[in-house]
């Protein structure tokens, strides 16, 4: 397995690897990648170009980053990038990220290169009618809003507690809010792979209710298969 097999695979736009990854460690990313990738194509019940955001989406490992951080997704070059010895786990939630990014133009009218759809979706606006837009606003709901529907979900309150707590604007961003919502969904849902998505259930994020919990994340998970159901089904037709 290599990361050349990976890129014809999904088409993946482009597949960028750090100058101080040795060999060993690049084919064992690859591996890892490979079956990742694979296993997340199983959750999500699409084709090879979901994956890859229909070839728009580029992968970077080993490659910068910053202390502290083990992935990022880039908007401005539609990458996704996971650091060389401590990326794994942040799959999942960074290649929504990339999902997010790339609906925000196909879901809602007069975006900006760098928007996301769950922001978009929370600051109301103008919309692009089609069912599975449709699909993808009561994913959002069920994350960001409480079952009236009026207020902030459980999850979105305690994601501002904990930036009041630190001083800072990060996890209650409605795209971080919605990543960590996906993450669930897949550690939940799909098979076990610690190398996508792990930590929603008893990491410490976990316990300080940075991750649904009981009736919302069930709610969350039945919204979001239905999506990838619908979206998966679309894509294979085509």
């Amino acid at each position: 397995m290599t990361f050349l097999t990976i890129r014809k695979q999904y088409n993946i736009r482009t597949i960028e690897i750090g100058r101080w990854v040795t060999p060993a460690e690049r084919d064992r990313a690859a591996v890892n990648f490979h079956r990742a990738l694979g296993d997340l194509m199983i959750t999500l019940q699409g084709p090879e170009t979901l994956i890859s955001l229909r070839g728009h989406l580029g992968l970077q490992y080993g490659i910068g980053g910053r202390p502290g951080v083990a992935a990022h997704y880039i908007p401005a070059t539609r990458q996704l990038a996971l650091a060389k010895n401590a990326g794994a786990g942040s799959l999942a939630h960074e290649w929504f990220h990339a999902l997010d990014h790339y609906l925000a133009d196909k879901a809602f009218q007069k975006t900006g290169r760098m928007a996301f759809a769950s922001s978009c979706w929370l600051n109301n606006q103008p919309g692009i009618p089609h069912p599975l837009n449709s699909l993808l606003g009561e994913c959002f709901k069920a994350i960001l809003l409480d079952e009236t529907g009026s207020q902030p979900s459980p999850l979105f309150q305690c994601s501002k507690r904990m930036d009041q707590k630190l001083g800072v604007l990060y996890y209650a961003r409605p795209e971080e809010v919605c990543a960590r919502a996906f993450e669930a969904f897949v550690e939940d849902t799909g098979p076990r792979n610690a190398f996508l998505v792990r930590g929603s259930i008893d990491s410490e994020e976990a316990l300080a209710g940075l991750y649904p919990k009981g009736q919302q994340r069930e709610t969350i998970n039945a919204t979001f298969t239905e999506y990838f159901s619908a979206l998966g089904h679309a894509l294979k037709a085509n």
